[in-house]
């Protein structure tokens, strides 16, 4: 089993600047890839970013590329979201997901573990 305990959400103003973590804990040696995915009100839940563990690629979706940076301290097996020029459509629940199986690190599907979610609001 793996554990996976999100932190770093909150209010924010457009423009503002947040940094998600999500540790880790459990048989995190089995990680393929971690993901962050997000989920507004009334929306289904999307794709944010990814990283494989091993090698840290890393992968957008097309609405984060150039504001959002997925890393990953290997040594805390803690996977961080670093949220830059922050708006107001970016509100939403975020989740961070862990997955063991090799596929489209886009397709929620894939992920075997999830954390609680932590919100993030941003005011315009």
């Amino acid at each position: 089993q793996v554990q996976l305990v999100e932190s770093g959400g909150g209010l924010a103003q457009a423009g503002d600047s947040l940094r998600l973590s999500c540790a880790a804990s459990g048989r995190t040696s089995s990680h393929y890839a971690m993901g962050w995915f997000r989920q507004a009100p009334g929306k289904e839940r999307e794709f944010a970013a990814a990283i494989k563990w091993s090698g840290g690629t890393t992968y957008y979706a097309d609405f984060v590329k150039g504001r959002f940076t997925i890393s990953r301290d290997s040594a805390k097996n803690t996977v961080y979201l670093q949220m830059n020029s922050l708006k107001p459509e970016d509100t939403a629940v975020y989740y961070c997901a862990a997955t063991s199986r090799v596929g489209a690190l886009s397709w929620k599907l894939l992920y075997d573990y999830w954390g609680q979610g932590t919100q993030v609001t941003v005011s315009s």
